[in-house]
């Protein structure tokens, strides 16, 4: 069996109790809830703008790349204190540019912090399986189909152009076959 690609949404709580009292608790706290919660590519992740950010609105403009379609997204409101916590310090740090995610030198964060930071927090959680950023956006299909969202929303959600790449997420899952029988 190969390994699997994706967090559960047990294993993602514990990667985020992991975060706590870290250097950079604000900023990966709210970085790793966004990429889970909106099925955010890294550099997607990485190359977030403020003005993406709304949270007047309480939404979220998703940029998405790899020709994928951009949305949209409703900001829940532990999302909210994720992120105004993360642009507390943010602003403490004082970087020059409009980029969301800044590293300690106040620099666009890099893909290579982002990897570098989940696996180790992958292993300060004990988690079973070394941990990478894509894992975040598999985790977000898997869960939304946990909840009982059908292939479309996710298609949407996910800014998949081909509903191929989304079936993965509710073919897997046992929940759908639940009111079978009854």
């Amino acid at each position: 069996m190969n390994e699997r690609k994706h967090l559960t949404s047990r294993e993602i709580d514990h990667l985020m109790a992991a975060i706590k009292g870290s250097r950079n608790e604000a900023r990966d706290r709210c970085l790793l809830l966004l990429m889970f919660r909106h099925g955010l590519r890294v550099s997607e992740a990485c190359g977030l703008k403020l003005d993406q950010v709304d949270t007047e609105s309480r939404v979220l403009h998703v940029v998405r790349l790899k020709g994928g379609l951009s949305t949209t997204h409703p900001l829940r409101s532990d999302e909210l204190r994720a992120i105004k916590a993360w642009l507390t310090e943010r602003a403490r740090m004082k970087p020059v540019g409009k980029v969301f995610f800044v590293s300690e030198q106040r620099t666009p964060l890099h893909r290579s912090t982002v990897n570098l930071a989940l696996k180790k927090y992958g292993e300060l959680a004990a988690l079973p399986l070394a941990v990478h950023p894509h894992m975040l956006r598999h985790a977000c299909g898997y869960a939304l189909a946990d909840q009982g969202a059908d292939t479309r929303l996710i298609q949407d959600y996910l800014g998949h152009r081909n509903i191929q790449h989304t079936v993965r997420y509710t073919a897997t899952n046992p929940a759908r076959f639940e009111r079978l029988w009854r």
